[in-house]
This record gives structure tokens, C-alpha cells and sequence, in this order.
């Protein structure tokens, strides 16, 4: 069997409007030989009636004790994909398309009991097999499988993509594609960077780094576990035409590849995330101790930091925002000096090309400085480099890096990229 998993977001199935357009998109792969199956989120966004989000608030509202059990949050939270499966099975069947809605446990996906963010350790797709045979489209609920107990858990953060690619690794899909309000995973964001376009190519490695780093188009754990399993995933608008973008492995882009090639830019993309701050902690040279402490209790105090740049007697490290009240408690009560900035942001550039190449890093601290944008901290990888700027100069810094690494000249275009 030609199998293809499509996942639809909340967004992609919230109206009946939006709906026909994902009983489109099946019957375009029926016409193709493809035994479509369907991963679905919950309907809408928060405030909307069946929204994970606005389920979960339902619930913390009426727990007169301020504590929730996380069986009953999962519970609860569980039912907006329900809902959605129903509603869009209902829908392929009166366009005449044979369909039946399945929970994620009823599909085959095992989970390993942990309420909130459960790993799926086992995939069982004899019963998804059977109904494919009988040219039936399956909708499956994202976000959630079921223990060997029987109880229901969900995936966390992203959990809807990483459904859908779990599926398509254990059914031997074709490939998975991913529905979005966007055309494909950009260059950087469009609503900052007027000219970002879609990128046509770009590896797992590539879009995890992204990912990580702020982009917001598909979830890192989808990707990893796509990349474990060598699932070739493509993320595409819903309703506009166009082929999206192609997320495969390096080896899938060499020579005569599976993907055909990658284009020669160094920097692939850059991703950016508002809303942190940086905290300098001095302290003396053979405080070990110390400093283990700090990074201890920070962690006992749920607030995970990044970017951390440690010296003999200085130690840097950025943190969300809204978790600096708590920080400045905790560092208070260690009794170190330290210093909060807040008003920052992370800008990320990520790609391949920049793999051995030296001078990127030069690169970029030039295009900045020339435009007096002052860089706060660095850190870098191996495909990525970060700095931490004024969150009042991130649209400008968006724009600057993107020019001068010409990320808007597509694909094959005359002029060298490397240079």
C-alpha cells in the first residue's frame, strides 16, 4: 500500500470552510493511489470551544482546591482532539469518502503512563492496516496514545506532528505531510522580514536548530523522531498551492538525491525568541560550590536557563522574561552578586553551509556592529550561532543578517552565496 499521513492543526479544521479544504487535500492523494491516513488537533485556539487550551482552563476553574490530578487534566485535555476526529470523519463521509474516527490508543500508539508528556513506546498498526485494506480513511486524535493500563495520556508540546510521524514511521509511509496557516518553513519570520521566503530544502538537523531556537512551524521532538526513523516530512499551506517545504536528511540531498538538491547559502534560516533576560553572576574563582548551588536552585525553581557562557569569575546565562522575579529570589537568597538586563532577545542564524567554513561568525558580528546594534552575549554549535541583543533592535538585526547573507536570492541564482 501507498500510505500518506496528512496532520491538520486546530486552525486547518475549526470551520467547515476550512474543513472541505482538508477533504481537498485527501482526495487529491485517493486520486494519486494513496491510502490517506489523518492526524488531527484540537478545533481552533484558545477561547474557542473545544481548544486544548480553553478545555484546560475549564477545568483549573473549577477546582476549588488549586491543585488538578494530571489523570483528569489529561482526561479533559484529551477530548478537544476527540471532538475534532469526529467532527472531520463526519465530514469526509458526507463528500462520500469511507471514514471512522480512532483515539490515538485505538490506532496503536502505546504510551509510557506519564501524564502530561507521555512518550509513545509502542506502535501496534494491525488495526489501522485493516481499515486501510478496506479503502477506508482513518482520522486519528494527535496529542494522545494510551498506557498498557488503559489510561489515557497525552504528548505534550507538539504532540499532534510527532502523532503524525510516529504513524507515518510505523505504517512505512511515503511521507508526512504537515498543514499549517503558512506556505512552508521560511527564512526567517515574515511578519518581521519582508522578503523571507519559503525554504524549498532543508534537513532535519537544520529545522530541529530552527526550531529550537524559536521558529514555531513545526515541533523539534516531531523532527527527531522523523529523523530517527529516515520519515520524509513536508510542511504546506492548507488552502494555497505551492509544494512547501521538504524536511529530509543530508544523504536525501546529495548527488541525485531523493530531494534533489539543497541550494548554497551558508545560513539556511534564522529563528529568534523575544521576551529574555540575561543574568551575570560574579563570583570568586573557587566558588564551585557556589556556583553548583545556583545552577541547583535555579533548576529546583523550574526556570530553565540558555545561553550559558561561564568564566573563572563571571557567569552569564539568559532567562525567560517572566521568570526573573523568581531568579532574583533564588540569587538573593544565595547571597552572589549579580546583575539582571532585561528587555533581551536571542537571534539565531542556522545552516549546514557555515559547517568548517570560517569567518561566519566575523560575518556576522560585522553586520551588526556596522549598524550599531551592540551584541550582548554569543554561543554557537556546530550548524548555529546566537546572540543576545536589545529586544528594542530584533526586527532590524532580523533584517540586517538576512540581507547580508542574500537569504532572500533563491535557489540556483547566478551570483555565488558562499562568498
Amino acid at each position: 500500500m501507498k500510505i500518506v499521513v496528512q496532520k491538520f492543526g486546530g486552525t486547518s479544521v475549526a470551520n467547515p470552510a476550512l474543513r472541505e479544504e482538508v477533504v481537498k487535500r485527501v482526495q487529491e492523494a485517493r486520486a494519486e493511489g494513496y491510502k490517506p491516513v489523518v492526524v488531527v488537533s484540537a478545533m481552533g485556539r484558545s477561547g474557542d470551544p473545544y481548544a486544548t487550551d480553553t478545555l484546560k482552563d475549564l477545568m483549573v476553574s473549577n477546582c476549588g482546591c488549586g491543585e488538578q490530578s494530571l489523570r483528569d487534566m489529561d482526561l479533559i485535555m484529551g477530548c478537544g482532539e476527540i471532538i475534532s476526529s469526529v467532527v472531520m470523519s463526519s465530514t469526509l463521509c458526507a463528500n462520500d469518502i469511507p471514514s471512522l474516527a480512532l483515539t490515538g490508543g485505538q490506532a496503536g500508539m502505546v504510551t509510557d503512563g506519564n501524564y502530561g508528556n507521555a512518550q509513545v513506546i509502542e506502535f501496534n498498526p494491525e488495526r489501522l492496516q485493516a481499515h486501510l485494506r478496506n479503502d477506508e480513511v482513518v482520522v486519528v486524535t494527535g496529542f494522545q496514545g494510551m498506557s498498557h493500563e488503559g489510561e489515557l495520556n497525552t504528548l505534550g508540546r507538539g504532540g499532534s506532528d510527532t502523532s503524525a510521524v510516529i504513524l507515518g514511521a510505523g505504517l512505512g509511509a511515503d511521507r508526512v505531510e504537515i498543514y499549517t496557516d503558512v506556505c512552508g518553513i521560511m527564512t526567517a519570520d515574515p511578519k518581521l522580514v519582508s522578503d523571507a521566503r519559503i525554504i524549498d530544502n532543508i534537513t532535519y538537523n537544520e529545522v530541529c536548530q530552527l526550531a529550537y531556537e524559536g521558529a514555531k512551524v513545526i515541533h523539534p521532538r516531531a523532527v527527531e523522531v522523523a529523523m530517527h526513523h529516515n520519515v520524509a516530512l513536508v510542511v504546506k499551506h492548507l488552502s494555497e498551492s505551492g509544494d512547501g517545504t521538504m524536511i529530509g536528511s543530508e544523504s536525501n540531498y546529495m548527488g541525485e538525491g531523493r530531494f534533489g538538491q539543497r541550494d548554497s547559502h551558508v545560513i539556511t534560516g534564522i529563528a529568534h525568541t523575544p521576551g529574555l533576560a540575561q543574568v551575570t553572576v560574579d563570583m570568586g574563582a573557587d566558588d564551585a560550590d557556589l556556583e553548583l548551588a545556583m545552577f541547583d536552585r535555579l533548576a529546583e525553581s523550574d526556570i530553565s536557563i540558555d545561553m550559558i557562557s561561564i568564566f573563572p569569575e563571571r557567569k552569564n546565562f539568559t532567562i525567560e522574561e517572566e521568570k526573573q522575579l523568581q531568579a532574583e529570589a533564588t540569587l538573593k537568597k544565595l547571597g552572589v552578586d549579580y546583575k539582571i538586563t532585561s528587555g533581551c532577545a536571542k537571534v539565531s542564524v542556522v545552516g549546514l553551509g557555515m559547517r568548517n567554513l570560517p569567518g561566519v561568525m566575523a560575518r556576522v558580528i560585522k553586520a551588526l556592529n556596522e549598524k550599531s546594534i551592540r551584541i550582548l552575549q554569543t554561543g554557537d554549535s556546530n550548524i548555529t550561532i546566537s546572540l543576545l541583543i536589545p529586544e528594542s533592535d530584533l526586527s532590524e538585526a532580523l533584517c540586517i543578517l538576512h540581507d547580508h547573507f542574500r537569504l532572500s536570492a533563491p535557489p540556483g541564482d547566478d551570483e555565488r552565496v558562499l562568498a
